[in-house]
């Protein structure tokens, strides 16, 4: 897919990937909505850009308003020809000690974001016949469990089944589909719990995430530079790659992953139980 000239919608845009992704499809020749539940943040983040670019507060969790929101880009636009569920949240700590409304939450932003996204704007693509791409923000977590993740872990694999879903239902419309799976990256991910409504609680009960920095020995992967991810999303728009696996350490768990599942195949087989 090229980009010059396409109208690309991403959610979370004011900051991290979102922001990073936009400002390498900038570089490109893309139009771009940016959109983001903050308003302050997406005014700092329209000034960084040296051609106009389209802002719009949406909360992703309202799916009447991203039919809205997709109605509004279309008539602005007169098309659209990508999105990019990117907008997220998480929270910290064992699914023990999560609350109903943590759970609540995380699959609210995490799952029925893209979910939404997909419901609103799929049409829009499929009926213009003019291709397009799909993109969502997963995560490593959404490949393999991360401990003290569950909430976030449970999102993320939905995004990875309903990406790779689209990606195979979607073929011959051309239009292409993309899920990035990244470990550590510097995002403001941490903070997370400044936009938790209060109908969740508020930010005070929100449990965080563990620090990103490389000075925390405990969470597995380098923490890589936002930009440069940003432009591997691009890349992949271009050339209609499937995953983006940024960090090639995590190579390792998603192959122990899948050892686990195949060593239990052949548990139940040599119990003559397997069918």
């Amino acid at each position: 897919m090229e980009l010059d000239g396409k109208v690309m919608v991403i959610t979370g845009g004011a900051s991290g990937i979102g922001l990073a992704t936009a400002q390498a499809m900038a570089k490109k020749g893309a139009k771009l909505v940016l959109v983001d539940i903050e308003r302050s943040a997406l005014d700092k983040a329209a000034a960084l850009f040296t051609t106009p670019v389209i802002t719009r507060v949406c909360d992703v969790r309202d799916f009447v308003a991203m039919q809205a929101l997709a109605v509004d880009v279309v008539k602005t636009c007169g098309a659209v020809h990508g999105v990019f569920n990117n907008a997220g949240i998480a929270v910290g700590g064992p699914i023990a000690d999560m609350k109903h409304d943590d759970w609540r939450w995380v699959i609210d932003v995490d799952l029925w974001g893209p979910i939404h996204g997909v419901e609103a704007f799929l049409p829009y693509l499929k009926a213009q016949k003019q291709g397009g791409h799909i993109l969502f923000t997963a995560s490593f977590a959404g490949l393999v469990p991360n401990l003290g993740l569950g909430p976030y872990c449970a999102a993320k694999y939905g995004v990875v089944a309903i990406a790779e879903v689209l990606a195979r239902e979607l073929r011959d419309d051309n239009i292409g589909v993309s899920v990035l799976c990244p470990m550590r990256v510097a995002t403001n991910i941490g903070q997370s719990q400044r936009n938790r409504q209060g109908d969740y609680g508020g930010a005070e009960v929100s449990p965080p995430v563990q620090q990103q920095g490389d000075d925390n020995r405990n969470l597995a992967g380098r923490v890589l530079d936002v930009n440069d991810v940003g432009d591997m999303v691009v890349q992949a728009v271009e050339n209609n790659i499937l995953y983006i696996l940024p960090h090639d350490e995590a190579r390792g768990a998603v192959e122990r992953r899948f050892q686990r599942i195949l060593k239990d195949f052949d548990y139940w087989s040599n119990q003559g139980t397997a069918r």
